[in-house]
């Protein structure tokens, strides 16, 4: 599949760039600005608006899970790690905390151009996949229903072909979807739910 990389609309978008007062943050800072964003430094906390922001830039050096305000790896934007130490478990918690993309630390003049293309891509495809994974699952939970529905209606006497024919004719009495009047067959088959203990 070909990857279609939005490279437009990056004028106005906001960065975080969580790192300690630095070198690095003025030559990025510059770069940004040049590219038409607008830029934020912190450390070593992330503030509150870090929720609205299109990019965060992050220190891989000295970053720890606790500065993000989500789970590892579940950044509600892309995320750019900055990097100075190649030191294997640096990177690596890099790539756990859901670095979509990097620098190389010092930065010069040039690189924040491609790792912001370079992580919305990565990002935008992470996305694309994550929604796809929970499409999978609900059609695998509606198909697991469905079979729970046919089963209680045969449990009835009724063959397999009789109980799909009248799971569909309650779709449509119902106007509702095969998968929907299935939910309506199981949650009407369920057992009341015992308050304050059972009889016995």
């Amino acid at each position: 599949m070909r990857r279609r990389v939005r490279s437009q609309n990056l004028g106005g978008a906001r960065a975080v760039l969580l790192h300690r007062p630095h070198p690095t943050v003025q030559a990025l800072e510059r770069q940004l600005h040049a590219i038409g964003l607008v830029a934020e430094q912190c450390w070593p906390e992330l503030p509150a608006s870090v929720l609205a922001a299109d990019f965060v830039f992050f220190d891989a050096d000295h970053g720890h899970d606790s500065q993000f305000p989500w789970q590892a790896g579940a950044a509600p934007m892309p995320m750019i790690a900055l990097i100075g130490s190649e030191a294997p478990g640096r990177i690596e918690w890099a790539l756990n905390a859901g670095a979509d993309a990097q620098l190389v630390k010092p930065i010069g003049d040039g690189g924040a151009f491609s790792a912001l293309l370079t992580a919305r891509a990565a990002f935008d495809a992470r996305q694309a996949l994550a929604a796809e994974i929970e499409a999978l699952r609900q059609r695998l939970d509606q198909r697991q229903t469905v079979v729970r529905a046919v089963a209680m209606l045969m449990g009835m006497g009724k063959t397999e072909d009789e109980a799909y024919g009248q799971l569909r004719a309650m779709a449509m009495a119902w106007r509702i979807s095969f998968e929907a009047a299935a939910e309506r067959v199981v949650a009407a088959q369920r057992p009341p739910r015992a308050e304050g203990g059972q009889d016995g």
